[in-house]
């Protein structure tokens, strides 16, 4: 794509708004258009910088932070290099993160939760206290689950203990996972200089690597939970 889009276009290709836009480009997260005659236009290196820039945003970084990760990447960071990055930023699984007072956590979840609910669901990641009567909620779908937890006939204490152990065994399963990404991926990846030809495949390498990993998470956790309890009825 030739630098052919106004910044009404950008704005429309990336969901973020002209004010925004604006505001980025002013604080030197947006390197400036090309000009013909007095109209600025924008091409792919400034789509794909946009991108990670909502990304950075969606996964909760401050303005500060974002412009420090940015500032990372030069100037002259094609669109290529900018996919590559995108896509190691990329979170694995969608996370919507909010923060809340009391009163619009009960709005939300239909009832007034009492500090025995609010234990329960800290406990299962659901949400996170914060200072003073607020929360951050780890999206609406985690709710509904941890409502309907709550519910069930199981005991909150069985429960955030569950939680925790699989938090545990997960947490070190990633470490290793991204050890390996690091070691297999990135890092012959860096010690080939960086081929520019590379770029765009390692990127969607690692797009692909994402949902197929998550999905082998949860088949093998279940396969492996019905090898338990047949060697346990053995």
């Amino acid at each position: 794509m030739p630098a052919s889009l106004t910044i009404d276009q950008l704005a429309e290709r990336t969901g973020i708004t002209v004010r925004n836009i604006r505001f980025y480009a002013q604080r030197g997260l947006l390197p400036p258009p090309q000009l013909r005659g007095r109209t600025g236009l924008y091409g792919p290196d400034h789509l794909a910088r946009l991108e990670v820039l909502s990304e950075l945003s969606a996964l909760g970084f401050t303005l500060s932070a974002i412009e420090e990760q940015l500032s990372r990447l030069p100037a002259t960071a094609g669109a290529a290099e900018l996919a590559l990055h995108r896509a190691l930023l990329t979170p694995w699984v969608p996370e919507q993160l909010e923060e809340l007072d009391r009163a619009e956590l009960d709005r939300r979840a239909g009832r007034e939760l009492d500090a025995g609910d609010l234990d329960t669901l800290e406990g299962l990641g659901v949400i996170t206290r914060l200072d003073g009567d607020r929360v951050r909620l780890h999206g609406d779908a985690t709710l509904s689950g941890g409502l309907a937890v709550l519910d069930s006939e199981l005991p909150g204490e069985f429960l955030r203990r569950a939680h925790a152990l699989i938090e545990r065994h997960t947490a070190a399963l990633a470490e290793d996972l991204m050890r390996l990404v690091q070691e297999e991926l990135l890092q012959p990846f860096r010690d080939r200089g960086r081929p520019a030809a590379e770029r765009e495949r390692l990127a969607a390498a690692l797009s692909q690597l994402k949902p197929l990993t998550v999905r082998g998470v949860v088949t093998a956790f279940g396969r492996a939970v019905n090898r338990t309890i047949r060697d346990r009825l053995a």
